[in-house]
């Protein structure tokens, strides 16, 4: 099986090929027989950090307008490629935005094609009418993603709370109403022409193709498309917590929930790994100490879980626990931080380290069981290190951890008195 294969590799890869074309595209192509169906994967490095001040929420409705037509192809783009049986998508974080596809072998040359126009000309097809819909499409998505559901505010106040006025991780991608309504038409076309270009771009293509072939359609389509002046890159000094800050907000929620939250190293930055296998001993199953004492022993939470959330200019390690009928989140602070305590002066089990090295790298080859996978994986890889065959030494950070090196790290970084803790409890909406 090609997954056993793969683990088992002493210096794991996907087979790829990469080449830049002249306009500065950064193409990577990795044949798959395994499926007779082809992905296509672009990654634009923008996202909600490298936006204008008052204008909050730009990336993902620009992410929006990418599906409403192109110069040479104006129609909504989902129409002709579901319509041959494709997969379409795409989604936008703090720091970039991703576009992707699955087709039928043989619609290769539509989908590129689709995905080169708007690339180059989506700008010349940009109506007022286009901007007034999804912007309205957008700000229902964040009543309905954050505003309607219980505990939907969190993450945007987390991100308030953790990071200070003014970094670009402050603001939640799904931006303010005020900045979505105020957007204009000359922005839209700016943002485009800004940050839409082959030399702030990587096209991944993974399945059943030949590469020789999908070379010639790669140049074909997207040779053509006008290089652009080079991005301004987002920069800015690195943030610590200096102290514990305790945000309370009373929602009508059906239970108390509680988060602890860390200003930890950036994604592939040291401590990164060490972290989300620390994140993975504490909460990774029904025997891990934090799960099974606030779950099993107690009775206090009804779940419980911890994660390293890794960006690129600073990530951010969490600890979530809702609170069972008739508890609160006092009684869930004060046995986290018990836990905690107890962690924090022991050693880290070795036993417990190869658990939570194990479960990440079965999740780690579960993620590259499909093309669309791979396609992620090679696209991200060459985006933020500039190497496509990145994986081994992406592994490795995980393999070569040691019981000491992670708790070097988690002593370092998840200080008990420099964190931000946020509470909602029943009660009037405020």
């Amino acid at each position: 099986m090609l997954f056993t294969a793969l683990a088992l590799a002493a210096d794991p890869t996907i087979p790829f090929e990469s080449f830049t074309l002249d306009n500065g595209l950064q193409v990577v192509l990795s044949p798959d027989r395994s499926v007779p169906f082809v992905w296509v994967d672009v990654w634009y490095e923008v996202g909600s950090k490298d936006e204008e001040p008052g204008r909050s929420g730009f990336a993902h409705l620009f992410e929006h307008l990418m599906f409403q037509g192109s110069a040479h192809a104006d129609e909504d783009y989902f129409e002709p490629l579901q319509a041959i049986g494709g997969q379409v998508n795409g989604n936008t974080t703090l720091d970039r935005t991703n576009y992707f596809e699955g087709v039928p072998s043989q619609h290769l040359p539509l989908a590129l094609f689709l995905e080169s126009d708007r690339m180059g000309w989506l700008d010349d097809a940009l109506t007022q009418e286009k901007l007034d819909n999804q912007r309205d499409v957008v700000r229902n998505e964040r009543r309905q993603r954050y505003e309607t559901p219980p505990y939907g505010e969190a993450w945007p106040k987390l991100l308030e709370s953790v990071w200070p006025v003014g970094h670009p991780y402050h603001i939640a991608t799904i931006g303010k109403h005020e900045d979505l309504q105020a957007a204009t038409l000359d922005d839209a076309v700016d943002f485009f022409r800004r940050w839409y270009l082959p030399n702030n771009a990587v096209l991944s293509v993974v399945g059943d193709f030949d590469p020789a072939q999908a070379r010639e359609l790669v140049d074909k389509h997207f040779g053509d498309v006008p290089r652009g002046a080079e991005p301004a890159i987002t920069t800015p000094a690195p943030h610590r917590l200096t102290g514990q800050t305790v945000v309370r907000v009373e929602k009508d929620v059906p239970f108390p929930r509680l988060w602890n939250v860390w200003v930890t190293p950036p994604l592939l930055a040291p401590g990164d790994a060490e972290l989300d296998l620390y994140a993975n001993y504490l909460a990774g199953g029904i025997e891990a100490p934090l799960y099974h004492a606030l779950v099993y022993e107690q009775g206090i939470a009804q779940d419980v879980s911890v994660y390293q959330q890794s960006a690129r200019l600073g990530s951010m390690f969490v600890i979530e626990a809702t609170a069972t009928s008739g508890h609160t989140v006092e009684e869930l602070q004060r046995s986290i931080d018990a836990v905690l305590a107890v962690s924090l002066a022991a050693p880290l089990p070795a036993e417990d380290l190869e658990i939570a090295r194990t479960t990440y790298e079965v999740g780690f080859w579960g993620g590259l069981s499909s093309i669309q996978g791979k396609a992620a994986q090679l696209v991200q890889y060459t985006a933020i290190t500039g190497d496509p065959g990145y994986m081994a030494k992406d592994l490795a950070r995980y393999r070569n951890a040691t019981p000491e090196s992670v708790m070097a790290a988690v002593r370092e970084q998840l200080p008990l008195d420099r964190r931000v803790v946020l509470q909602f409890v029943p009660g009037a909406s405020k």
